[in-house]
């Protein structure tokens, strides 16, 4: 039986944004929400006869909020609002992305205070489930009264305009409705109002980067072991004793991670007594610091998420006792503060994964290994181009590690005169973490270069070295569907090839079989 998620009253958990988004996963509107969205219904529905003007529902929007609508024009109102507001440029965005944005405006929906009718929630689910994903522009939302043009472009689609994809194709909203035996959605009062007001789309973006950075601190933790063990280094910096001095939770569970995944290393004993060298270069000795201070803020971003996902957004608010109330939750603030903090330890674990990398490539400090893991160098180059290809990246996160949030501006006529650039927050959130997927592929592909060449007898011991379980296993997945040390080839399939196994979590998998990673 397809597994369902279902969009009721009491908000929807991080896996469920991750399923539907990335795995297609069927969304239901709970019979709770149904009961809460009649109710808001009918309170909007009473309030179009009465003499005073309701922001939304008999007026205008944003700075026109003070012109009054009449009851007979609401619906097209609403219709206009939508219209108007699909006003998006750039890039298209990706399709997880638009997935996770309109299951988050049902769940929000679902909550039963914006005054929709049960049937607008179903009728997201819907689309969702049919497959029809509109076509949203990447620029749009500055993140305040919500991620407006992109939530448009979604609403429009409800109600048969735009464009959309569908399993057979690219095609008018209007056609793909009716593909799917739906009729185009006629919005009534507050309606559109409800489906353009909130954080929907950064939101669902920052839960899908925060599940990709677990997975990719951990990698790193993996690609980590693995340089150590390919620089002769040691596993001592990481005792128990040592770190439980500094009691941050993140490097007490990543340096645990470094000492399971180097338990047994015969390379690493190999060196443990007679070696002349007192300790090593920070970017080896430091990693469960850095590694670990990037975990704490994963966690404190994850709290921010949680709370989100169980938040009502949108303005104004429909209570239960009748009253029509605006307040300021549609504000991005907190998405965007978590999204800028995220940015910083993914730039340093960037530059920390590139530090190492190079240190494997420089014959100067690599301790016997040949340089940039040829073993033809200068007929061949190795891995030479591989280490600016992670350093323009790594460049490329300094920069984008800057805060949106505080290059706030006035739009609406000075009406919204501090919005919170989460949005922009957010995009840029979602190309650090590609780029550090990146990154760290190149590490753990010249870390098994290095390995390979141990294992053929080198200095300083000349004897052959074994690297330990967890990180030979990685290694050997590495080997299998990239290759490994020798004459030049095309270098840029060979490290798409590793990026791929980051992706799909064959790393991982292979480092677990015989580490307890947590």
């Amino acid at each position: 039986m397809e597994a369902s998620v279902v969009v009721g009253r009491n908000g929807v958990a991080p896996q469920d944004v991750v399923d539907v988004a990335r795995r297609g996963a069927r969304v239901v509107l709970g019979d709770d929400a149904r009961e809460a969205l009649e109710r808001g219904a009918e309170v909007v529905a009473g309030l179009l006869d009465k003499p005073e003007p309701v922001y939304g529902v008999s007026t205008g929007f944003g700075a026109l909020a003070d012109t009054v609508i009449p009851v007979e024009r609401s619906a097209e109102l609403q219709q206009a609002l939508v219209r108007s507001h699909a006003a998006g440029m750039g890039p298209e965005l990706e399709q997880e992305v638009i997935r996770a944005m309109m299951m988050l405006r049902a769940r929000s929906l679902a909550m039963g205070y914006s005054g929709a009718r049960p049937h607008v929630a179903e009728r997201i689910c819907e689309v969702l489930n049919a497959g029809i994903v509109p076509v949203v522009r990447e620029h749009g939302s500055v993140g305040a009264s919500g991620d407006l043009a992109p939530l448009a472009a979604a609403a429009l689609t409800l109600t048969g305009e735009g464009i959309v994809d569908t399993p057979t194709g690219r095609k008018p909203a209007a056609e793909a409705l009716a593909d799917a035996g739906l009729e185009p959605l006629h919005l009534t009062a507050k309606e559109g109002l409800a489906l353009i007001n909130g954080t929907d789309g950064m939101l669902g973006m920052l839960v899908m980067a925060l599940q990709d950075l677990r997975d990719l601190y951990l990698i790193a933790d993996v690609a980590a072991a693995m340089t150590v063990e390919a620089l002769l280094g040691t596993d001592q910096a990481y005792a128990a004793d040592l770190v439980a001095m500094r009691p941050q939770p993140g490097q007490q569970a990543s340096a645990a991670n470094l000492r399971n995944l180097l338990a047994g290393s015969p390379t690493v004993a190999s060196h443990r007594h007679g070696d002349t060298r007192v300790q090593d270069a920070y970017s080896l000795r430091c990693t469960p610091q850095v590694h670990g201070a990037g975990r704490d803020v994963i966690g404190f971003a994850a709290t921010v998420a949680d709370n989100e996902l169980q938040s009502f957004i949108d303005n104004p608010v429909v209570l239960n006792d009748g009253r029509v109330a605006s307040c300021g939750n549609f504000h991005g603030a907190p998405v965007a503060y978590a999204a800028d903090l995220l940015r910083i330890p993914v730039a340093d674990l960037s530059a920390l994964s590139e530090r190492r990398t190079d240190r494997l490539l420089d014959p100067a400090r690599s301790h016997g290994l040949p340089p940039f893991l040829t073993t033809d160098a200068g007929v061949n180059s190795g891995l030479m181009i591989a280490q600016y290809t992670q350093a323009a990246m790594v460049t490329t996160n300094r920069r984008l590690a800057a805060p949106a949030s505080v290059d706030t501006l006035s739009t609406s006529a000075g009406q919204e005169d501090h919005v919170s650039m989460g949005w922009g927050a957010c995009r840029a959130l979602r190309e650090v973490v590609a780029n550090l997927r990146r990154i760290l592929a190149v590490e753990v592909l010249a870390a098994t270069h290095a390995q390979v060449l141990r294992g053929q007898g080198l200095p300083p011991s000349g004897e052959p070295l074994r690297p330990g379980a967890a990180t030979g296993a990685v290694a050997e997945v590495v080997l299998e569907a990239a290759g490994g040390p020798g004459p030049d080839e095309h270098l840029e399939p060979r490290l798409a090839a590793v990026e791929r196994l980051l992706e799909t979590g064959a790393v991982l998998t292979a480092a677990r079989a015989h580490a307890d990673l947590t």
